[in-house]
């Protein structure tokens, strides 16, 4: 983007627009991003499928057993039943190794037959032909599950991947225009504001579509490999996710941004946005300690830097009201308008300002 000496200087919206359009094409040109979200959508879909493969694999036992009892095993799915003559046959079978396990006669057993094996009894056909008792689950849908465990760590990754891959650079090209001195020719010709506001609305396009091409492989992967269960349930949140993403990664991008203007050197950056990296990690790992506890959850839910984590999750296991996402995000969209007129105003303040580290009291008063 050059601004030639003596043009008309360009309105706000122009120079917001002429800033976003810079970061994009900048982040599109760059193979290390490409190859980073290439590498992401393989392992998405990778990852989809091989869950698909070991969830459909079914161990086949081969089982002996005399003709009277054969046909009552042939119902139990995973097993290969040979029908012998008698219950002496079927342990020769099972002794030589030809089956895994074999089924006799028992007149003393409380079902009426006795599993035969070499060295340890098949678990699978054990427990279908023992009797178990009647289980009645008073809260089925609650407690800690594997599917909460994995969903929290996927939607906690993807939201700190995105924010650290897309909100750092906005901070660390601040500081390079600023170490540069370069910033103090950009703002000749565009107000400060429509710079913050062209570098987060940038990245943040970016961001939204890097997450629009993951929720696109994940329902494309749920479909091709028949999922279409989990696509189902996974349709809603993964929308709500996306919208989700927007107002918090605006919040993020705002702050990098703000606090990256404080600084002057590329050496101070971590510390200035150490602050900002616990706000996306906190969240994260919240969630996965606390993935079980509805009041934990409830709350993170209204917390603009935690809901776009921990609001999909409730919305799959039906734990939110309909009405509960919508007054979330109206909250994060507040947020959004409150932190970004703060950001703003230490953006433009601290810009110029070069050396030391900007302090905050006087990054936020004139």
């Amino acid at each position: 983007m050059t601004i030639a000496s003596g043009a008309p200087a360009v309105s706000t919206a122009q120079a917001t627009y002429l800033v976003a359009e810079r970061e994009v094409v900048t982040r599109i040109r760059s193979k290390a991003f490409l190859i980073s979200t290439a590498i992401i959508l393989v392992g998405i879909v990778a990852g989809i499928v091989l869950m698909n493969v070991l969830g459909d694999r079914v161990q086949t036992t081969s089982i002996a057993a005399p003709s009277q009892i054969a046909g009552q095993l042939a119902d139990i799915d995973g097993v290969d039943v040979t029908s012998v003559a008698s219950p002496d046959e079927a342990r020769d079978l099972v002794r030589d190794e030809e089956v895994d396990a074999a089924v006799v006669p028992d007149e003393t057993s409380p079902t009426g037959t006795t599993v035969v094996a070499l060295t340890e009894a098949p678990e699978m056909l054990v427990s279908s032909l023992s009797q178990a008792p009647s289980v009645e689950l008073l809260d089925p849908d609650g407690g800690w599950t594997f599917l909460r465990y994995i969903m929290g760590i996927a939607f906690g990754v993807i939201f700190m991947m995105s924010a650290m891959s897309f909100g750092m650079p906005v901070a660390t090209s601040v500081v390079e225009e600023k170490q540069t001195r370069v910033i103090e020719i950009l703002i000749t010709a565009i107000p400060a504001r429509a710079l913050l506001a062209g570098k987060v609305l940038g990245n943040t396009i970016m961001a939204l579509a890097q997450i629009v091409l993951i929720v696109a492989a994940v329902s494309i992967s749920l479909m091709a490999t028949g999922q279409i269960e989990i696509l189902s349930g996974l349709g809603a949140p993964l929308l709500w996710f996306a919208l989700f993403f927007v107002t918090g990664f605006l919040l993020i991008a705002t702050m990098f941004a703000a606090t990256g203007a404080m600084v002057s050197r590329q050496e101070d950056i971590s510390q200035s946005v150490a602050p900002i990296m616990y706000l996306v990690m906190i969240p994260y790992m919240l969630v996965i300690f606390f993935s079980s506890n509805p009041l934990v959850m409830s709350i993170m839910s209204y917390v603009p830097f935690s809901s776009p984590v921990s609001m999909p999750i409730r919305l799959f296991f039906n734990e939110a009201q309909w009405w509960e996402p919508i007054v979330s995000i109206v909250i994060s969209l507040a947020a959004c308008v409150v932190v970004i007129g703060i950001a703003a105003r230490i953006y433009e303040n601290s810009l110029l300002r070069m050396g030391s580290r900007v302090k905050w009291r006087d990054a936020l008063t004139r």
